[in-house]
């Protein structure tokens, strides 16, 4: 009975449940039908088999909310549930996506999702929550979609089934708040607060573009200023500009200043390059003959040019307007007040899309550049009627052409006084190559009368040019003799400039004006390290006023004639944006650029004797002046005789010393290939095998011979040597043209680090010839560049930089800024350079100390960190005025890597400073030495570490660098801190050595020790007895000296008393001797007791000291260790 009335509650129960359900189903598909809308791909015959819909979902956009998905699949399928949301700027951005796999068939189910959602469209604005999204549409959506052949790309678009929802977007003000996930410090909020109501303004962009604004100057070569455009970020304007591709209205003007006209048919002014490196509108391009060229790509795809007919002059400053309207071009050129125009109209209209590609100012890799400077140049993307682009600072411009024009006129001079100083003497019959005087000619000359001054200047030009005529005067026997010609001039004139530069009180920092005269000339002459000395003297004020603009137009003087000093200088100038030059890293890689390219061919020619290996010797560092030798050294004299008897490192390291005149000796190629073939015949080492094969090979020193130099190579790779390995794939490519093999052995070198392996395959990937991938791969070629050049190619860095600069390469972003990090670092390994450095040092070294400060600043201004600090280590030997001392420091620690002693050097000046200036200005100089000391520590100077340690312990705060490097956190103690930085300075410094550091640490550990042990009343106790038994002990061993020697005068006393003869009575006498011997003999009897008790009392204190200070000393260990 029992069991019947069970079974009939479960069977009420089982239909009660089955009517819910029902009605729950029958519920949720009436819902379904109202809210949600499916959208089928098939026919109306598998909906049964397939379906998807919401079983609930939110209503509004709230985090961690739940959407629960019914589903039913004919076959495995995928389904997903994404969150989209649509704002102003974009449209279906995707927020949340959550996807599964569904293998039951034919079967309904519920899946159920927690959607995560994105701070930015759930929760208020507050201090971790700042880029809130202005959302205008947020909808919630599910897909549903079979596999297909095994695939699983499946997207919302391309599914099968399709439902959506769109939820309910809360205002900004009513959104919840988020959970703190951190607690901001009180200097960051107050920051948050005051910041946070800001209205924030989209930047002003402007159709009107500077392009340039400083001149920038052409050699004539494929060396220009690299410009890309972007698209505007203003809606408004980018429609507008991509409206115009094919309908342009366009205006360009730029200034010029030819020194010559082309040395090809053309060369360019403008000119872009479009993404499939294909030349595009507008090419503005000169002749050889002075004519302008104007080439455009019309909307039909063909290119068409015509030919201005307008002459540009040469020294003086034109303005080119080029105005591009649909299908017409106009071309006015103005000089002189005086405006040419020319216009042409193409078949169709022109495409110009500024955005395509690059615009080159000056010449590329793939045509050269005007042979002049470039001034203002200014772009209006959507064109104008009124162009405003004055020579502006015109002063400069001015000055620029002046200094031009009279360099004509001293050329002119000098050529007229070399052509009087010869024709005025006749040749001597007997030797026709020697002008000699004619005494008896001129003697009737006189007597006839007749003119024998025939010059062609006037007193006027002779006035002007006093220093050249009176040089000239002074050298007029050897002008005619023929040993100083006009090529010579150049420089005679600057070796006696640079003599006569300094008065003869050398105490005083003054350049002489026959000095700057001179060195103008010498400028004119070609010499462009003069140019740059008075580029440097005008910038400085060494020893002379400054004069930003004559320091200027001198500096552009020598960057325009190619020197390669003068190159590195105005690129250094405008990548630190100092001395008047404005910050342009678009400017600064045009010059490093050249430098580069010079620096490249310059290998091949290393071996001469105007180039040398740059030493970094610093003159301020004993060590470093250790290392150099002579001829005669002890040290030298020893690597000679360990080479004599076979050393093959010392063969090696003397052979080497000789090729690249390293260690202050001089080169010597062939005393260096004997030392290299003495140690690569005794086939030991495989790097010596490696380095005289090179030698045999290339023919440097010894005779060609590849096939000797190709055995040595392969028995050095079979030894191990990666750079055999590289030589081996040149010996195959090269000489026996097997591209095959020589690919198979660049590979095998790149894959173990060689730099030139990684450098070559490039060149194989550029070039097409690897028979395996015969198709060219720039990127793979740039990828082998720019891992070369992290080791320092040369070649590689020039390649790689660019591709960097110019952002051409699919898959590669301009960065013009490490192009020019590149550049620069491989310009300042240039030979000529380190020429420069040696003759500075051997100048230095030989006490001429003025020579060497010349030298040095040539090589500082061109932003050598080592010629700068050792430049500023001359002007204080020298006694110079601070501000040059300060100068240089100041420039090297601008550099990407600055030598620590340049930084300490600054962080002195900036601390030592700050002690005499206001509490405001003492903050920040002491910030800035902070600033400094941490760099060096950074760099590993154990100097700095411990001055970074002396500015905490007064109570400094250290930058966040600095936590860092030393692994110490902003809760860290202060002892903590010093204590972590001293201990790496310790591990920096030499091993076993007493150093500052080690007895500051030493100091710090003894504080804190003591410190901890104070904080313990047992050892506190402890310590406090065992200073009070010192004492005692103190105590009781000058009491018991004190007694020994009062013991020692009383035995004396006793012993030596005397018996008196004046007659007194026997037995009185015999009284007094025996009552003094008495006492005499009871005061030796105290002091005799008093000492024993005192010995006792004092070893019992000795005892007790020794273990008192025992403990302490074992308690003070323990702290310590």
């Amino acid at each position: 009975m029992l069991y019947f009335i069970s079974s009939q509650k479960k069977l009420r129960m089982n239909v009660f449940h089955y009517i819910v359900f029902g009605c729950v189903f029958t519920a949720s598909v009436l819902m379904g039908r109202t809210v949600i809308r499916a959208i089928s791909t098939h026919s109306d015959e598998t909906l049964p088999d397939n379906y998807i819909g919401f079983d609930s979902v939110p209503d509004k956009v709230v985090d961690d909310s739940v959407v629960r998905v019914r589903y039913r699949c004919s076959r495995p399928c995928r389904l997903a549930v994404e969150v989209v949301v649509s704002t102003l700027r974009k449209t279906d951005l995707v927020v949340f996506r959550r996807k599964w796999i569904s293998s039951t068939s034919q079967v309904y189910r519920i899946h159920q999702v927690l959607l995560r959602l994105p701070p930015s469209i759930s929760y208020q604005r507050d201090f971790f929550n700042r880029n809130i999204l202005d959302t205008q549409n947020v909808t919630v959506r599910a897909w549903l979609d079979c596999f297909k052949n095994g695939s699983l790309l499946s997207t919302y678009h391309s599914s099968m089934l399709r439902i959506y929802k769109v939820l309910k977007i809360m205002p900004l003000s009513e959104r919840p708040s988020k959970p703190p996930a951190g607690c901001p410090s009180w200097s960051a909020q107050l920051m948050w607060q005051m910041t946070s109501n800001r209205i924030h303004q989209c930047p002003h962009e402007s159709d009107v573009i500077d392009v340039l604004k400083f001149p920038l100057a052409s050699t004539g070569e494929h060396f220009g200023l690299v410009h890309r455009f972007q698209p505007f970020t203003n809606r408004a304007l980018e429609r507008t500009r991509l409206h115009a591709v094919t309908k342009p209205s366009v205006t360009l003007s730029v200034w010029i200043y030819l020194l010559k006209w082309c040395h090809q048919k053309l060369c360019g002014i403008i000119h872009h390059v479009d993404r499939k490196i294909l030349y595009d509108s507008v090419l503005i391009q000169l002749t050889d003959t002075g004519d302008v060229v104007i080439q455009a790509r019309v909307t039909t795809g063909e290119d068409e040019a015509f030919q201005a007919g307008v002459v540009l002059p040469r020294w003086k400053w034109i303005r080119l307007d080029c105005y591009i309207q649909d299908s017409k071009v106009l071309l006015a050129a103005t000089w002189d007040d005086d405006t040419h125009r020319s216009d042409y109209e193409f078949q169709a209209s022109i495409h110009y899309d500024d955005t395509d590609g690059y615009f080159v100012i000056g010449g590329s890799r793939y045509m050269p550049g005007i042979h002049g400077y470039f001034g203002p140049l200014k772009y209006y993307r959507f064109g104008t009627n009124e162009i405003k682009n004055p020579l502006h600072p015109q002063s400069t411009f001015n000055e620029l052409e002046r200094a031009h024009r009279e360099c004509c006129e001293i050329r002119a001079f000098t050529k007229a006084f070399l052509q009087e100083a010869t024709e005025s003497h006749p040749l001597s019959p007997a030797n026709k190559g020697v002008c000699t005087f004619d005494f008896l000619q001129l003697r009737g000359q006189f007597k006839k009368k007749k003119k024998t001054c025939t010059q062609t200047w006037t007193l006027e030009k002779q006035l002007k040019y006093s220093t050249l005529f009176h040089f000239l005067q002074a050298k007029e026997e050897e002008i005619r003799t023929g040993s100083l010609a006009m090529k010579h001039l150049r420089k005679t004139l600057f070796e006696e400039a640079v003599g006569t530069m300094f008065p003869v009180d050398k105490s005083q920092m003054k350049i002489t004006s026959k000095s700057v005269s001179l060195l103008k000339v010498s400028s004119c002459f070609g010499n462009h390290k003069a140019s740059l000395l008075l580029a440097t003297i005008h910038l400085s004020g060494l020893g002379h006023p400054v004069n930003q603009q004559q320091g200027h137009v001198y500096s552009l003087i020598g960057a325009s004639g190619d020197d390669r000093f003068a190159l590195m200088h105005a690129g250094y100038k405008h990548t630190q944006g100092i001395d008047g030059f404005p910050k342009d890293i678009d400017m600064a890689y045009s010059y490093y650029s050249n430098v580069g390219a010079q620096s490249n061919t310059d290998i091949s020619h290393v071996h001469e004797n105007k180039q040398y290996a740059l030493e970094r010797i610093y003159i301020n560092n004993e060590e470093d002046l250790k290392t150099l030798m002579h001829e005669t050294s002890d040290v030298l004299q020893y690597i000679k005789y360990q080479a004599e008897r076979g050393d093959i490192a010392s063969q090696k390291r003397l052979g080497t010393m000789l090729y690249w005149g390293q260690n202050g000796l001089s080169k010597d190629v062939a005393g260096a290939v004997k030392w290299f073939k003495r140690s690569a015949m005794q086939m030991k080492d495989p790097s010596a095998m490696y380095d005289y094969s090179i030698l045999l090979m290339k023919g440097q020193g010894v005779k060609r011979n590849y096939t000797r130099g190709f055995q040595l190579l392969k028995k050095a790779a079979a030894m191990g040597s990666i750079n055999a390995l590289n030589g081996l794939g040149w010996y195959h490519g090269i000489v026996l043209n097997d591209h095959k093999n020589a690919v198979k052995y660049f590979e095998q070198a790149a894959l173990n680090g060689s730099e030139d392996g990684m450098f070559n395959l490039g060149i194989y990937h550029l070039n097409g010839k690897n028979l395996d991938r015969p198709r060219r791969n720039e990127s793979a070629a740039f990828q082998q560049f720019l891992n070369a050049s992290r080791f320092g190619h040369v070649a590689a860095s020039v390649e790689a930089a660019w591709y960097l600069s110019t952002g051409s390469l699919e898959g590669v972003s301009q960065d013009v800024e490490r192009a020019v990090i590149m550049l620069k670092k491989v310009c300042e390994q240039n030979g000529h350079l380190g020429f420069m450095i040696r003759e500075a040092l051997q100048a230095y070294l030989q006490g001429a100390r003025q020579d060497a400060f010349v030298k040095y600043v040539l090589a500082a201004e061109t932003g050598l960190g080592l010629a700068q600090s050792n430049a500023a280590h001359l002007c204080e030997e020298l006694n110079y005025r601070y501000d040059c001392q300060w100068r240089y420091h100041n420039y090297s620690i601008l550099n990407h890597d600055p030598h620590p002693s340049a930084l300490l050097k600054m962080g002195d000046y900036y601390y030592y400073y700050s002690s005499s200036s206001t509490r405001e200005e003492s903050l920040s100089l002491a910030e800035q030495a902070i600033s400094m000391y941490g760099r060096a520590a950074l760099a590993g100077s154990p100097q700095g570490m411990y001055n970074l340690v002396v500015l905490a312990q007064q109570g400094h705060s250290l930058p966040p660098s600095i936590h860092g490097l030393f692994n110490v956190s902003h809760c860290d103690e202060l002892d903590t801190v010093m204590e972590k930085i001293l201990k790496r300075c310790v591990e920096t410094e030499a091993e076993e050595a007493v150093t500052p550091c080690s007895l500051a640490l030493l100091r710090l550990q003894m504080g804190k020790a003591l410190r901890r042990m104070t904080q313990n009343g047992a050892q506190l106790l402890l310590a406090y007895a065992s200073v009070l038994s010192v004492c005692v002990f103190v105590v009781f061993v000058v009491l018991q000296g004190w007694l020994q020697r009062r013991c020692r005068a009383i035995a004396l006393r006793a012993r030596t008393s005397s018996v008196s003869n004046d007659g007194v009575n026997l037995s009185r006498e015999q009284d007094g001797i025996m009552g003094r011997t008495y006492r005499a003999a009871g005061n030796l009897w105290l002091t005799v007791n008093g000492e024993q008790w005192l010995r006792q009392t004092s070893d019992l204190a000795v005892t007790l000291s020794g273990v008192c200070l025992c403990a302490f000393w074992t308690t003070l260990l323990y702290h310590l260790l």
